[in-house]
């Protein structure tokens, strides 16, 4: 299934197409601003789960102190230096999982941190997961999905799903056949003190929807 139409909670229909592989083969920070608009895609059980991403950073270990990769292959960052098209799942601060598309050629190390998502489809659902209802304010929606933890805790993310191949049928990135138009923020990375001068962080500009403005 390349091309699909998704029906959104508000009734709207938009015409996708599934990322083809080679979208993930480019640098971090290429790819890291292309997944700005693109559609993330879950399915579990039968129900389809969907977002917009609206955030997103770019790691890349063979210059980037902050990247997971900077210091070698290990077994918690593997997935990290396989070749792009992956997602990278890792358990931070004892508390959350965050998810990365894997980028670049394998042994690159590199990766684009998904930052922050507007939700389209499955809200209920996704909520239930943050917050443990289903009836959720406006408020509460431009929260759902508006950092890496929250993101991953509403759309069930774990360490099951470290290494999944996104151009499956479980999980993948779509483009609209009829992209939006916006502008791009360019800024520093947010929670490191190494890498610190890299403006790798990316946001669609006048988003309700990301973690920091």
């Amino acid at each position: 299934m390349n091309d699909f139409e998704l029906t959104t909670d508000n009734g709207k229909t938009l015409k996708l197409i599934k990322l083809k592989p080679a979208f993930y083969l480019r640098n971090a920070t290429t790819v890291a601003k292309a997944l700005l608009g693109k559609i993330f895609v879950r399915k579990i059980n039968g129900e389809i789960f969907a977002a917009r991403i609206t955030e997103t950073e770019a790691y890349d270990g063979r210059t980037d102190p902050a990247a997971h990769s900077f210091i070698g292959k290990t077994k918690r960052n593997a997935t990290m230096f396989e070749s792009g098209g992956l997602l990278y799942v890792y358990f931070i601060y004892g508390m959350y999982y965050c998810a990365n598309v894997v980028t670049g050629a394998a042994g690159e190390g590199s990766a684009a941190l998904l930052r922050s998502m507007e939700p389209l489809k499955g809200i209920e659902q996704m909520a239930f997961n943050r917050f443990k209802k289903r009836e959720v304010s406006r408020t509460e929606i431009k929260s759902l999905l508006n950092g890496p933890g929250k993101l991953c805790q509403a759309l069930n993310l774990t360490k099951k799903e470290n290494g999944l191949n996104l151009n499956g049928e479980e999980i993948f990135i779509c483009r609209e056949k009829r992209p939006r138009k916006f502008e791009i923020v360019e800024t520093s990375r947010i929670g490191i003190n190494r890498g610190t001068e890299l403006d790798w962080r990316f946001y669609i500009k006048d988003s309700g929807f990301i973690s920091k403005p």
